[in-house]
């Protein structure tokens, strides 16, 4: 057997890992299940089509139905240009804050779910733990879905789902979707002095993305319905982020490409968008043939991320409040794997360490008494299990 790790431990071994989603996480994957594996537990990996990204699930304790399932991503988002004090890849504690990339989001909430294997196994759990630890969440949840399909063929059916994304130990019982299109505008160089003989790209694409302006102040003045005025912003949200283009100042641009994404209210319908771009795209691109026949925009979805719905009196829900005692009202704007999870017809609700605002950040970091108020919670999930 294994020596046992305190979810300290683990949590410098987890972070040492530098998992950006640009890269592989098989390094952390493979000590993942060096670990388990320690403790007599099999762990089943889902790779991608390269195969040099994983998934990991596992079953720890009976094979029987009833039990819960901890999920949680192994993907961090990248620190090049942010302005660190430490190495982000070494935990680094500081008045009452546990400094690193990904402690708060979320391979804090991981090493609080590698922690309570052998605890679950100790305490003779009756119904399993179940883990389920996926990769590029961050960048749209494309991991988790064939994991999740895995999952509900190979695992006994699970009670509940619980997914550690940073939310103040509270029980977070709903969450925006999120949809994501990348558009390439394909244009014609000329020399921008005979500009109207050409298509700028670049111009072209300005149009899509100040459709994606004016699309946002009409949805902001809309009267919200009773479940959107919980989520801050009240209201589905268009946004681009990123946009790459063109070769020099002086010619029109030949290539424009930029993303569109959505986050959606639950209970609004993502076709209902997603038609009325493809409707402004074919209005540009013919006004762009008019010109030259051989333009187009190519448009190729990027991501699906379902909303999570609040559940009438969803198990997991009530699981979480049990242990929690929070019987507050929460939602949340950003996409987690719990919506996918829900999808297939599990009960998910998300409960994890951390403040959310300190996602992503520079000197992002995770609060000692959050990542022992996770600890206790996993204590008394293990309890739950084990009566």
């Amino acid at each position: 057997m294994t020596k046992t790790l305190t979810a300290r431990e683990i949590l410098d071994r987890l972070v040492a890992f530098p998992t950006v989603s640009s890269s592989s996480n098989l390094s952390l994957i493979d000590w993942v299940e060096d670990y388990l594996d320690g403790f007599g537990v099999q762990a089943t990996r889902v790779y991608n089509d390269d195969r040099t990204k994983a998934n990991l699930y596992a079953n720890v304790g009976p094979e029987v139905e009833g039990g819960v399932v901890l999920s949680g991503h192994t993907d961090v988002v990248p620190v090049e240009g942010q302005p660190w004090n430490t190495d982000p890849f070494v935990v680094t504690e500081n008045d009452g804050k546990l400094y690193g990339r990904g402690t708060c989001d979320m391979k804090g909430f991981d090493a609080l779910a590698l922690a309570a294997v052998p605890h679950a196994l100790e305490r003779g759990v009756k119904r399993p733990l179940q883990l389920a630890f996926s990769y590029d969440e961050e960048v749209g949840c494309v991991g988790a879905p064939f994991m999740i399909a895995e999952m509900r063929d190979a695992l006994p059916p699970a009670q509940a789902v619980i997914v550690g994304e940073p939310s103040m130990m509270k029980a977070v019982s709903g969450h925006k979707g999120g949809y994501g299109w990348w558009i390439h505008v394909h244009g014609f160089e000329v020399h921008s002095s005979l500009m109207h003989t050409g298509v700028n790209a670049i111009m072209q694409g300005a149009k899509l993305i100040e459709w994606v302006n004016q699309l946002n102040e009409t949805l902001m003045r809309a009267e919200p319905t009773p479940l959107a005025a919980q989520f801050d912003p009240p209201f589905t949200t268009a946004h681009t982020g990123r946009i790459w283009g063109g070769t020099a100042h002086n010619i029109t641009a030949r290539d424009c490409e930029f993303g569109i994404d959505f986050r959606l209210v639950p209970g609004e319908d993502i076709a209902t968008y997603r038609d009325a771009l493809m409707e402004k795209v074919a209005e540009v691109e013919a006004a762009m043939q008019k010109i030259r026949p051989e333009t187009r925009i190519e448009v190729t979805q990027r991501f699906h991320v379902p909303p999570l719905q609040p559940e009438d009196d969803g198990r997991a829900e009530q699981l979480v409040r049990q242990i929690t005692g929070d019987n507050g009202s929460h939602v949340v704007s950003y996409g987690t794997e719990a919506g996918q999870f829900q999808e297939k017809d599990y009960s998910a609700i998300i409960c994890g360490p951390g403040d959310i605002a300190q996602a992503h950040q520079p000197n992002e970091f995770l609060a000692v008494d959050q990542f022992k108020q996770g600890e206790a919670f996993l204590g008394k999930l293990v309890d739950h299990l084990a009566t």
